[in-house]
C-alpha cells in the first residue's frame, strides 16, 4: 500500500511539472497590450488580426516572420507607424499569439 501511494504521488508530481503550451486569445493580446494598436476585425494604429491572417494565408514562413516582427519590431509593412519591439514577451506567448492571429484570431 505504501508503494502504491508513493507511486501515485510521484506520478502526480511528474504530471504537475509538465509544461502546458500557451493558448492565445484576446485576453493574452490584452495582457501584452497588443490591443492598444490591433483589433480582431478593424484597423486601429496597426492592422486588424484578420487582415494579417489574410495577407499571410498560405505563406509557410509567415509564423517565423511574424514572431521576429513581434519580438524585434519593424516598419513599412502596414503603414508609417512602426511596430514596437516586444522583447519582454515570453517566446512561447509570442508564438501562441502569432499562431492565433494566423488562424484568424478566433
Amino acid at each position: 500500500m505504501t508503494q502504491s501511494l508513493l507511486l501515485r504521488l510521484a506520478l502526480a508530481a511528474a504530471a504537475a511539472s509538465v509544461a502546458v503550451p500557451a493558448v492565445a486569445d484576446v485576453a493574452m493580446a490584452k495582457k501584452y497590450n497588443c490591443t492598444a494598436c490591433h483589433a480582431v476585425d478593424k484597423k486601429l494604429i496597426g492592422p486588424a488580426y484578420k487582415d494579417v491572417a489574410a495577407k499571410y494565408k498560405g505563406d509557410a514562413g509567415a509564423a517565423a516572420k511574424l514572431v521576429e516582427k513581434v519580438k524585434k519590431g519593424g516598419s513599412g509593412v502596414w503603414g508609417a507607424v512602426p511596430m514596437p519591439p516586444n522583447p519582454a514577451v515570453p517566446d512561447a506567448d509570442v508564438k501562441a499569439l502569432v499562431d492565433w492571429v494566423l488562424a484568424g484570431a478566433k
